[in-house]
């Protein structure tokens, strides 16, 4: 979505939203339909952040989600509040692990919901009913703990102990208290099912499952608590879906979006607290507005840029993905035998063994692209055929998601290491394909292959994500340390910056990563409770 003018109606708001994603539309939505002022400055032409869709490829009017590609933690609650007119479909297989032994070729089915197949499947790979039977003790304790978390996202922040007290002692001390790596092993004994649950951990975060850091418990509760079920789905219509229905709640709610607006200095009283002056460029001039609050839908790295401090490289995120999306003439047979409508219905794991997992991070670790690289296939089209467009029938979309690849891989020679890790990628898709994918990928009106790679660096280029970390930094967890002090309503609700008048309302937020809304609504709620 976008405006029609770089000028804004007035010299005053309650409210300046700087970043039109959809963690700022969320903000401004709510604080909009309560009665303030709103304006949202968005660098880009058009709203919606890293959860737009877009015609990727010339001469077909397929829409990618080119970025975000599901919609995870989003409560229903919040998208009740806004009346958010979207359908989020649920994927038929849970996930998809093609594997190789002994010159054998099959893969592990996740149905969902799981059921005879699932229990099948892991006894084919494992020779035994133990390691589905771990695998759904496990899952049902990460289910009672995402149970107890999931209703606290949208309130003010519980402590820690609130938490612990309320969850299976054996599942807090896995998840929260030590490395996952270390849980993994003992509960499970096959490298692949071990792996495909570790996988998880690592979207988006470059660290070994064994890091002391609990980086990677953190990523993996993330992944695993969404409306207390973990499932992540498809928005019908591809992301721009959602945040063309987010900017829509906000106008209607009398917010004014300006977008091409990038904004240059935020400036604050020097005690810190009262009004603030946000300052933008469009149209060749620079315009100013004052603002009781302002909120900060960027990465808190570039927020201290335009707070006025030094743009320091050593504290710059350093996101860890590639990411590629292919328009396919038609799916690929699978050397399994596997249906490929069901195999690549979910989530399909490649190369993400626990073993190789580890490898690939110690390689990258030393600088170099894996040799094996760990990453997972989508087919969104499967689910939701509406993204084809008119044109596209017969048709469908592959978005891959590589781990362990962290930008400084491509800092020293970004064409050299690109190349590199694309065609890993693809020859870890093709070890399990009949044919080569190549041979499946369609042609655009320019007779190239419709495919395109982003790595770190581009979608830094692209979305102004510092170091292209997809979270705009490490994950915190989505509790307050038993000590911490909550004093203010931005303290309360995981939003403070230091700043009276500026708070976060992105992913940098406590409770703020993955597409959710999360940190968008708790900070119109710390506007609100402040006011």
């Amino acid at each position: 979505m976008t405006s029609d003018t770089s000028t804004s109606s007035r010299r005053q708001y309650d409210v300046v939203v700087v970043g039109g994603g959809h963690n700022g539309l969320v903000s401004a939505a709510y604080l909009s339909r309560a009665g303030l002022s709103v304006l949202v400055l968005e660098r880009l032409d058009h709203t919606g952040g890293a959860a737009v869709s877009a015609q990727a490829f010339a001469g077909h009017d397929t829409r990618l989600s080119r970025y975000s590609y599901l919609v995870s933690l989003m409560p229903q609650r919040l998208m009740a509040d806004l009346g958010l007119d979207v359908a989020l479909a649920s994927r038929t297989t849970a996930s998809y692990t093609p594997w190789v032994r002994d010159g054998v070729h099959g893969g592990l089915l996740v149905e969902r919901p799981e059921g005879k197949k699932t229990r099948k499947s892991f006894a084919k790979l494992t020779g035994s009913d133990e390691e589905y039977d771990a695998w759904t003790r496990f899952y049902e304790g990460v289910g009672g703990l995402a149970e107890v978390v999931a209703p606290t996202l949208l309130d003010p922040l519980p402590t820690e102990r609130d938490i612990r007290d309320r969850v299976d002692p054996e599942i807090w001390r896995d998840v929260v208290e030590r490395p996952l790596g270390a849980a993994i092993e003992e509960r499970f004994r096959d490298d692949l099912v071990r792996g495909v649950v570790g996988t998880d951990a690592l979207i988006g975060t470059f660290a070994s499952l064994h890091d002391p850091s609990l980086i990677q418990n953190r990523c993996f509760l993330y992944h695993l608590v969404g409306n207390g079920t973990g499932e992540w789905r498809v928005p019908v219509g591809g992301m721009g879906a959602v945040t063309d229905a987010l900017a829509r709640s906000a106008v209607e709610g009398g917010a004014e979006i300006l977008t091409s607006a990038g904004v240059s200095a935020i400036r604050t009283s020097p005690s810190g607290d009262g009004e603030a002056e946000v300052t933008w460029d469009a149209d060749g001039r620079s315009h100013t507005v004052e603002a009781r609050f302002v909120l900060a839908n960027v990465a808190p790295w570039v927020l201290g840029i335009l707070l006025g401090g030094d743009e320091d490289p050593a504290a710059k995120p350093v996101g860890a993905q590639l990411k590629i999306n292919f328009l396919l003439d038609r799916l690929p047979e699978l050397r399994s035998g596997r249906n490929p409508e069901v195999a690549f219905a979910g989530t399909l794991h490649l190369a993400e063994e626990l073993s190789t997992l580890e490898t690939a991070y110690a390689e990258a670790a030393a600088g170099r692209v894996p040799s094996v690289l760990p990453g997972e296939v989508y087919c969104h089209s499967l689910t939701d055929p509406s993204i084809l467009g008119p044109s596209g029938e017969g048709r469908h979309t592959l978005t891959y998601f590589g781990l362990h690849t962290p930008a400084t891989l491509f800092d020293a020679d970004p064409g050299t290491a690109k190349a590199s890790a694309v065609a890993r990628a693809i020859a870890s898709l093709n070890e399990h394909l009949v044919e080569p994918i190549e041979s499946c990928v369609s042609r655009d009106a320019n007779g190239n292959p419709c495919i395109e790679a982003k790595i770190p660096q581009e979608i830094e280029a692209d979305l102004a994500m510092p170091g292209g970390h997809i979270f705009h930094g490490d994950l915190e967890w989505p509790w307050a340390p038993n000590r911490s002090r909550l004093d203010t309503p931005a303290q309360q609700w995981g939003v403070q910056t230091g700043l009276d008048a500026v708070l976060l309302c992105g992913s940098g937020a406590r409770r703020g990563g993955a597409v959710s809304g999360i940190g968008g609504h708790n900070a119109a709620q710390a506007v609100l409770a402040s006011r």
